[in-house]
């Protein structure tokens, strides 16, 4: 639907297909459309944009690390309608805006981040690779958020924050201190319930 969105905005982007390394639980997509998986893309032929839609950073981090095609580039899909601010926005590649979204001023967002649908990113914030925002997250200012952190639907980040790498953070949770790494945190005020590996 991204893609469909911005070529009505500027005809840029001819979707080809989707690859996965196992398609058989894959509803509502045409199976003419099932490229193959991590093999079939690794030996693809010719140049190819491709984009990671996986919510989970940990698996979506995993999978990246896999490709070592040169062929392959890893463009930024942003919905026409989100707002960027005019100085000093820092977007890196890969990355996935959907509607709605607005990010503000002096603001550093990572790789292959995902701002799902009408996410907020106040002034000097700074967002690492991988992350994952659902729906209607709001980070405030100055917050610096480590790598691969996900945080679930409705989720809002007070000012001047750290959030650690591979944190997850839960739906509609209100974080008000900083967050270790490697944990999840739910609640109002959002607290750790328990710690996980590494991913």
């Amino acid at each position: 639907m991204l893609i469909e969105q911005i070529n009505l905005q500027n005809n840029q982007w001819e979707l080809i297909g989707f690859f996965d390394d196992d398609f058989s639980h894959v509803r509502h997509i045409d199976p003419v459309l099932f490229l193959g998986g991590i093999q079939a893309l690794n030996k693809w032929n010719e140049p190819l944009a491709v984009v990671f839609a996986i919510g989970n950073p940990i698996v979506k981090r995993r999978i990246i690390q896999k490709i070592d095609n040169p062929l392959i580039s890893f463009p930024t899909l942003i919905h026409p309608n989100v707002q960027i601010g005019p100085s000093n926005v820092v977007i890196g590649a890969g990355c996935i805006i959907c509607a709605g979204t607005i990010i503000t001023c002096d603001i550093q967002i990572g790789k292959h981040v995902i701002l799902n649908l009408c996410c907020t990113v106040g002034h000097d914030a700074i967002v690492g690779d991988f992350s994952s925002f659902m729906p209607a997250v709001n980070i405030s200012g100055e917050v610096i958020i480590g790598e691969a952190v996900y945080a679930g639907t409705g989720a809002n980040f007070i000012n001047q924050l750290e959030i650690g790498t591979g944190t997850i953070i839960g739906a509609g949770a209100v974080v008000s201190q900083s967050l270790p790494a490697h944990c999840t945190a739910v609640g109002v005020p959002a607290k750790p319930i328990k710690f996980h590996e590494a991913g």
